[in-house]
């Protein structure tokens, strides 16, 4: 079973707090939002593989760390999960980006794709899948299926809040996968809002309501 980590940084913590306030402009919530990623990207990248390199300094050769040929992906879920991805690319620069297209049907909350496109080398990169709810976990674990059908495999999942309904339907879909956390919280409502959580993050992102 995949690892869940939910982070207790107090930056994060209080980056997350400022996003949920109702009266955060469109232009601070962005950039809370690109703030808190590359926050979790720095532990969320921690596992990443490292080779040894041979340089040389100004004073002397040596022997350095350096990660093993940067091969990462980062894959938002549209549209919210854009939101996620300058932050992880403050950090990983040379990273490949691609994008899933899903949105849920009004009705019976299901994911439906409408775009899918990832790099051609997927299968050999380390992939981040970023969207800043987990509700019903329903379009994560579609997502995620996505992504293995085209050959992916080692696969983090990071979001900002989480309900624990849609921590568990990706466990369960996905055991592979690790999941990166900035706040679980209590439940969804009837809705399928993540409660309290903050509302719709796309259309907070993109000023669209």
């Amino acid at each position: 079973m995949g690892n869940v980590y939910v982070f207790d940084h107090p930056l994060i913590q209080h980056k997350t707090a400022m996003i949920r306030k109702k009266e955060t402009s469109v232009k601070d919530f962005r950039e809370l939002v690109r703030e808190i990623s590359m926050l979790m990207g720095y532990e969320a990248t921690r596992k990443l593989p490292l080779e040894e390199v041979k340089i040389t300094t100004p004073i002397c050769d040596t022997t350095v760390n350096m990660l093993k040929g940067e091969d990462i992906a980062i894959v938002p879920i549209l549209r919210a999960g854009l939101g996620m991805v300058d932050g992880m690319l403050a950090l990983v620069p040379n990273a490949k980006v691609g994008h899933i297209g899903l949105y849920r049907d009004p009705q019976t909350h299901e994911p439906i794709e409408y775009y899918c496109k990832l790099p051609n080398d997927i299968d050999k990169r380390e992939i981040f899948v970023v969207d800043p709810m987990l509700a019903t976990g329903g379009s994560a674990a579609a997502a995620i299926d996505f992504i293995k059908e085209r050959g992916g495999r080692k696969i983090i999942f990071m979001c900002l809040i989480a309900a624990p309904e849609g921590i568990e339907v990706l466990q369960k879909a996905h055991p592979d996968v690790d999941i990166f956390i900035a706040a679980k919280d209590e439940r969804l409502n009837e809705h399928a809002y993540i409660v309290p959580g903050l509302g719709d993050a796309g259309d907070r992102l993109y000023g669209t309501k």
